[in-house]
């Protein structure tokens, strides 16, 4: 059986897995606190179990922050392959406009190697959540970063580098990595709506940035397993894949790779993105998921679980008592086909909750006090089946449709940058709930399905005010911003 995304499906059990094991798995995930958002397991060239939990669906994007980076890898390799720069060339000769005044030695012994092994040299980090905000050049901003150790001597794993490999592909190709990928690699695999972030100087950002489905994800493990094969072409070169997936310089990375236990090799990306390769099982687990920075209960419970899960094999099916051959009837289950974890829900049904105070505040603009966030008016409009969020703040005038009795989904622009991770898209796809606890105070649920995060919005309100709190499941700063009050004037 071949999906919607053109991999192939197969049961657990053709491929020596218990299904069994598969639900051990989840249900160790959710006895953690481990919030799951999809899964895909393949294994011998079939998925062989997959599951999203609603309102994620297989069709939809996520988010895959710094897993990013392995999809640049691949347009390195490709690039360096068709001759546009080599590994060896110094940073510093793709960019003289934006160099600094003083050029230091080590600034100036710094390579394309050094900044795909994350040994540029660099004693500070960088992340994209401090990146987004900075409007002007990212290079320029790269070059200001001291450049303490000599190059390729000490391992720190910073956005920085991957971005400056994206402005090398840009400036040596004439396009963004994500044009320069499309043909090349994504078309190929069947990859048709990924999306990829765009900085200042039109360059993708490159440690960050890609919003694609979990197929997609997979696709690329595929591929990489596959030493850059794919469907009888040479899609990427092998010797780049080996080199890219394997320890270099010592350290747990590879070319924009993590390299893990027994020739493991895996993307990851913050709150838990992961696609893990397992070479010697033939076999590769894809997550997106919503926990928090480091992830560490998550990457221990995938060592935990895989490779093991692999290496016990599956009981096998009991042979029929009536051997005879017959015709197969079309409503026998198919023994091939793949258990259906199908019932996954990360929401709950809504449980209507009505309050007098719908009516008292409905409409009604509720001004805001100065505030960090710069909110500057919120009013809510109540109907039988939704509520419309009016939110105004610096970025303009947002809104938001809360269902009441079923979740609704639609589009949204409303900000959320402090509590996302620096993102602030210009439109986000959201799926809203709410309902009144107690007699004045309106609570919402805004999860952003194309994202790992979901925003509690409370209002309470007294008389003539109103208290606005907000706060959200995962973040790599604060979970809560301070407490909004606003008047009705």
């Amino acid at each position: 059986m071949t999906g919607d995304d053109g991999l192939t499906r197969a049961s657990p059990e053709a491929h020596g897995v218990a299904s069994a094991d598969i639900d051990a798995f989840l249900a160790d995930a959710a006895g953690l606190g481990v919030e799951l958002n999809s899964f895909m397991i393949w294994r011998g060239g079939d998925v062989i179990a997959e599951g999203w939990w609603w309102p994620y669906r297989p069709d939809r994007r996520h988010m895959m922050h710094s897993a990013t980076k392995s999809f640049l890898s691949a347009g390195v390799g490709l690039a360096v392959a068709e001759g546009r720069f080599s590994l060896q060339d110094d940073v510093v000769s793709f960019f003289p406009e934006h160099l600094p005044e003083a050029v230091g030695d080590n600034l100036a012994a710094m390579t394309v190697e050094d900044l795909l092994t994350q040994t540029c040299g660099h004693a500070q980090a960088a992340s994209g959540s401090t990146w987004r905000a900075i409007r002007t050049s990212w290079i320029a901003e790269f070059f200001k970063i001291p450049v303490v150790y000599p190059p390729g001597s000490v391992f720190r794993y910073t956005s920085a580098t991957s971005f400056m490999l994206s402005a090398i592909l840009s400036r040596t190709t004439g396009m963004t990595a994500h044009d320069y990928l499309r043909p090349r690699l994504f078309q190929p695999l069947g990859i048709d709506d990924l999306s990829w972030d765009v900085g200042p100087e039109n360059i993708n950002p490159g440690g960050n940035g890609v919003s694609a489905r979990t197929s997609d994800l997979l696709k690329l493990a595929i591929l990489h397993l596959r030493q850059g094969e794919w469907d009888g072409g040479q899609l990427l070169p092998a010797d780049w894949v080996r080199r890219a997936t394997t320890v270099q310089r010592g350290n747990p990375y590879g070319y924009h790779w993590w390299v893990g236990p027994a020739g493991a090799f895996y993307a990851y990306g913050v709150f838990g993105q992961f696609a893990v390769v397992l070479p010697e099982h033939d076999a590769i687990l894809v997550l997106t998921s919503a926990a928090p920075p480091g992830e560490e209960t998550l990457r221990s419970l995938i060592w935990r679980r895989f490779p093991a899960l692999f290496e016990r094999r599956a009981p096998e099916a009991p042979a029929p008592r009536d051997p005879a051959p017959r015709d197969p009837d079309p409503r026998d289950p198919d023994p091939q086909a793949p258990v259906p974890w199908s019932d996954l829900r990360l929401l709950a049904p809504l449980e209507p909750r009505t309050s007098p105070a719908a009516a008292r505040v409905s409409g009604v603009t509720f001004t805001a006090e100065p505030n960090e966030d710069g909110v500057s008016s919120l009013r809510l409009e109540f109907g039988e089946e939704t509520c419309v969020v009016h939110l105004v703040d610096r970025r303009g005038e947002h809104r938001v449709v809360v269902g009441l009795k079923d979740w609704r989904e639609g589009e949204t622009t409303v900000s959320g940058g402090a509590l996302h991770h620096g993102y602030d898209p210009d439109v986000l796809r959201v799926v809203a709930g709410g309902w009144w606890v107690e007699g004045d105070c309106f609570e919402m649920t805004w999860q952003f399905v194309e994202t790992a995060f979901r925003d509690r919005v409370v209002v309470r309100f007294a008389a003539d005010t109103a208290r606005l709190d907000r706060s959200v499941n995962i973040n790599s700063g604060a979970i809560r911003r301070p407490t909004i009050i606003l008047r009705h004037l």
